[in-house]
């Protein structure tokens, strides 16, 4: 039986220090850092989950059945209950607005980078085995949890077991930083009484590097080059290092709860300061539901919207307002592959469709903290514009392998870095003159020099917009004539003209851009279109297709009635179709169809947002009967929390690529709006 925990600290002079409370907000953090402590007594939040919950799922729309599984698939609980080893399904995500973690079902956590999410792992397992880092705490004897759950509209997350002796739950949670970044693991009896094992091995410099591990002050400290953590439980409990690891065993009965807190800092500076984990989980868990009930969407499927909401909010990195498209890097797009990537970054790609989501669903700080970083970083010269940058802005990202890590699932090369941060691709000039666009007809707050830079990005296309690129996917196959490349630039000149019909006090070639924009136009119609099939194709003179030329109408490139787009939509829908869902563009051999696209070997499986943009084509083509099923379905392919990966195998059922994907929750939410918005905004 654990002590009482205010005579424990009475009797060593110890009270922590009440936490601060603070505001979740978009760029600058008022944060919380503590380490950790027990209080045992009446802390009620919430009954996060009730005895026959069988985790988060999304409730039905009204008059909506319950988003389904893929034909022949069971629905999955818990993450995937027949998988032998972790699937990237079985993870959900913490973090607190400047990292990410993630947790698997069996309450091992297998991911964490500190201080950034692009710094170096210090648990790596999730893409090697446990030598490279991992922190578990589980009933002794169990494996997966018998359920979870995030606390309703927060990034809390509860995991619990039942077994043969009671039942225990385990909240993790990454509360909001003042300074250094603490991971928080509160463990509670439920019931009958428990024992559980803690193994904590850090494994700095993506689970390469073995730290020196030392008592202080009743913190086991671990110091290795620049980084250090202090790993503190209370009340005390008992720990022993074993196979370069720090362990403890302990019981917990009914109401009884110890915590533990584990602080990184830079090596050569002083421990953070102590403050009470509870009072911060409690504060966490308001701010959160504070944060959520600002969503203006109140219609079918809200659920599902505000997860997805919460899931970009915990990408984003507070100090610049910069949204990473995923928390991970080179999770498999085919398992046991080569298509691996570092998506630890901000792509220019999701500017408008993230611009938009967050302005729709009322969160206006959050857009104009990505618009002001968006400014930033692509700054200077457009001839040097990126598609993509770190999370302050950084521009170079070289692309390296770790040799020492197996991949998850076999999948090697791991990655760091992105190649493809070199490469040329004219659509992000579109995306940027609109995501601008945008921001200036919304209300956001002006900001100096916006037009100039307009004007010089335009300058630029208008002698390099015929040069060929490597398109929005980011192929290594070498540049084509990509279509979607050139309707972005058409995107370009139309908002230029566009702003400056609205806003005539502004200076600008109006009569240079509207000829470029109906030069663009007609050379795509007359080369980037297939008569005998209806259809766009990928690149001028292909027969390819690409699931991004279902983006014409939403742009509006052509109206979303024109035979063209009617037939581009279905040709797409038909030739890109993997089992219900859709491909972003062909990576297997066909007798029509050349697919060294790419110029990678293997295959992938069905990009998520890709469905989310069928949705919307059919939506737009009057067809949204048609756009609601297919958007129940994508709903349902989300892992028990709620969570979406980049890709989907609709074969084996498992989530593939980096988790969570910005792109796909940035559809989702994209998609209710369309489908719903007009009954569901606030």
């Amino acid at each position: 039986m654990l002590p009482d925990p205010d005579a424990y600290r009475a009797a060593r002079g110890e009270w922590p220090r009440r936490a601060r409370r603070r505001r979740l907000v978009p760029t600058v953090l008022i944060t919380v850092v503590f380490t950790p402590a027990v209080l045992i007594g009446p802390w009620v939040l919430d009954q996060a989950l009730p005895p026959d919950a069988p985790g988060h799922r999304c409730p039905a729309a009204d008059g909506m059945s319950l988003p389904r599984p893929l034909p022949g698939l069971p629905p999955r609980l818990a993450g995937n209950p027949h998988s032998v080893h972790p699937s990237i399904e079985d993870y959900a995500l913490i973090g607190d607005e400047q990292t990410a973690a993630l947790v698997g079902t069996d309450g091992s956590v297998d991911w964490l980078c500190l201080p950034r999410f692009d710094s170096a792992a210090c648990f790596a397992k999730l893409l090697g085995d446990e030598d490279n880092g991992y922190w578990r705490i589980a009933p002794v004897g169990a494996d997966r949890c018998t359920r979870r759950a995030y606390r309703r509209d927060t990034l809390v997350l509860d995991t619990e077991w039942e077994t043969g002796q009671g039942a225990v739950r385990v909240t993790d949670l990454m509360p909001q930083r003042d300074r250094a970044p603490d991971l928080v693991r509160v463990v509670e009896g439920l019931d009958g009484e428990v024992t559980l094992h803690s193994v904590l091995k850090l494994r700095f410099d993506y689970g390469s590097i073995v730290p020196w591990v030392r008592r202080s002050d009743g913190h086991r400290v671990a110091v290795a080059g620049p980084d250090s953590t202090w790993l503190r439980s209370e009340p005390k409990v008992r720990s022993w290092g074993e196979d370069f690891g720090t362990h403890a065993e302990f019981t917990v009965r009914k109401g009884e709860k110890v915590a533990f807190v584990l602080t990184w800092h830079p090596s050569h500076e002083p421990r953070p300061p102590l403050v009470d984990p509870f009072e911060a989980l409690r504060h966490s868990v308001e701010d959160w539901r504070a944060w959520a009930s600002r969503c203006r969407y109140d219609g079918p499927y809200r659920d599902a919207v505000v997860r997805s909401l919460i899931t970009l909010k915990a990408l984003t990195y507070a100090p610049t307002g910069g949204i990473v498209a995923a928390a991970t890097t080179s999770l498999p797009e085919e398992p046991g592959g080569v298509r691996n990537w570092d998506y630890r970054y901000c792509w220019l790609r999701d500017s408008t469709l993230t611009l938009g989501a967050l302005l729709a669903a009322g969160y206006q700080e959050e857009a104009e903290a990505w618009r002001n970083w968006l400014l930033r970083a692509v700054a200077g010269d457009p001839a040097d514009l990126q598609i993509m940058y770190g999370l302050a802005g950084e521009r170079r990202l070289p692309e390296f392998e770790l040799p020492w890590l197996s991949g998850f699932d076999e999948s090697t090369p791991v990655r760091i870095g992105n190649d493809a941060v070199n490469q040329l691709q004219l659509d992000v000039y579109g995306e940027v003159m609109d995501s601008l666009s945008l921001a200036r007809e919304s209300g956001l707050s002006p900001q100096p020099d916006v037009w100039a830079l307009q004007t010089a990005l335009l300058d630029f296309l208008r002698t390099h917009w015929r040069q060929p690129d490597e398109g929005l996917w980011e192929v290594r196959g070498g540049r084509r004539q990509f279509v979607h490349s050139k309707v972005m630039v058409w995107v370009a000149a139309d908002r230029a003209v566009r702003t400056l019909e609205r806003h005539p006090e502004l200076d600008g070639d109006l009569d240079g851009w509207r000829a470029l924009r109906e030069e663009v136009h007609r050379e795509v119609c007359e080369k980037g279109y297939d008569p005998e099939r209806n259809t766009f194709t990928q690149s001028y003179g292909s027969r390819e297709l690409d699931a991004a030329l279902l983006l014409i109408p939403r742009v509006g490139f052509l109206p979303p009635d024109d035979p063209r787009v009617i037939g581009t939509i279905d040709a797409v829908r038909k030739e890109l179709d993997h089992g219900g869902l859709l491909r972003r563009y062909s990576t297997t051999d066909s007798d029509d169809v050349d697919v060294d696209v790419d110029g990678l070997p293997g295959s992938e499986g069905t990009f998520v947002v890709c469905s989310f943009w069928l949705a919307d084509a059919l939506h737009m083509t009057g067809r949204t009967k048609e756009a609601r099923e297919l958007f129940e379905r994508l709903v349902g392919l989300a892992n028990d929390v709620g969570l979406l990966s980049e890709e989907f195998d609709p074969v084996t059922g498992r989530q593939l690529g980096n988790f969570p994907q910005a792109f796909s929750h940035i559809g989702l939410v994209n998609t209710a709006l369309a489908l719903f918005g007009q009954d569901g905004a606030g």
